[in-house]
């Protein structure tokens, strides 16, 4: 009878483990470099719990903080939108130490956004990059409506979103978003001479996803 309670006991832990959101990627023990396909399943299934209203909000205690203190692991690196609607670890369900995230308005990039991104490939052994856009983005909608005359440095997010906004010419502000995006993650796949290297090796893989404001889902666009 003890033995078969212990059994029992076993498979409800594994099945809490498998189904909870459990991140053995997570750990600050934790030194093997996770693949960029499990990097994917863990945001997929976060974002699945935080639309499902079942955030498990894990890793977010004073223990994770103590274990942190002295490094990080984080699992995949998140580009995203400042827009305070679109915090990537509430949308991943993700806690402390699981995440690199760079936020600037309209998910751009510049030499310093990616010296950021190419330090968590290269130090820290992230596999997989994320350029998060999002539903009704104001950066976008600032560069479709643009006269060109815009004061301060504004200008610089909006000429970063052009070409976007030239491609999608009749068609509404979500292609231009996707569209954003999808050039985004060509500039960081073809960026030289770190990213390229890691992601021609099929070390580090670069996709687009966009965000859902009235959903909460995040899609995943093409990947390279």
């Amino acid at each position: 009878m003890k033995i078969r309670k212990s059994l029992c006991h076993l498979i409800l832990v594994c099945f809490f483990m498998t189904c909870s959101g459990f991140n053995p990627a997570a750990g600050q023990e934790h030194a093997e470099k996770i693949k960029p396909a499990e990097a994917m399943r863990f945001l997929e299934e976060g974002n699945i719990r935080f639309v499902s209203g079942k955030s498990l909000h894990l890793r977010q205690d004073n223990d994770r903080r103590k274990e942190i203190a002295n490094g990080q692991h984080p699992f995949a690196v998140i580009l995203g939108c400042a827009d305070s609607r679109t915090s990537p670890e509430i949308l991943f369900d993700q806690g402390l130490g699981d995440l690199f995230v760079t936020r600037e308005a309209g998910n751009v990039i510049d030499a310093h956004t990616i010296g950021g991104i190419e330090y968590a490939v290269e130090h820290l052994h992230t596999s997989l990059i994320v350029v998060l856009g999002h539903e009704r983005c104001g950066a976008i909608a600032a560069a479709r409506d643009s006269t060109h005359d815009e004061a301060g440095h504004i200008k610089s997010i909006i000429a970063s979103i052009q070409p976007a906004v030239q491609a999608t010419r009749g068609q509404d502000a979500e292609a231009t978003c996707r569209a954003n995006i999808r050039n985004i993650v060509a500039a960081l796949q073809t960026d030289e001479p770190l990213l390229k290297h890691f992601v021609d090796s099929g070390e580090v893989v670069v996709v687009g996803a966009y965000y859902n404001l009235d959903t909460g889902m995040v899609i995943f666009l093409d990947e390279k």
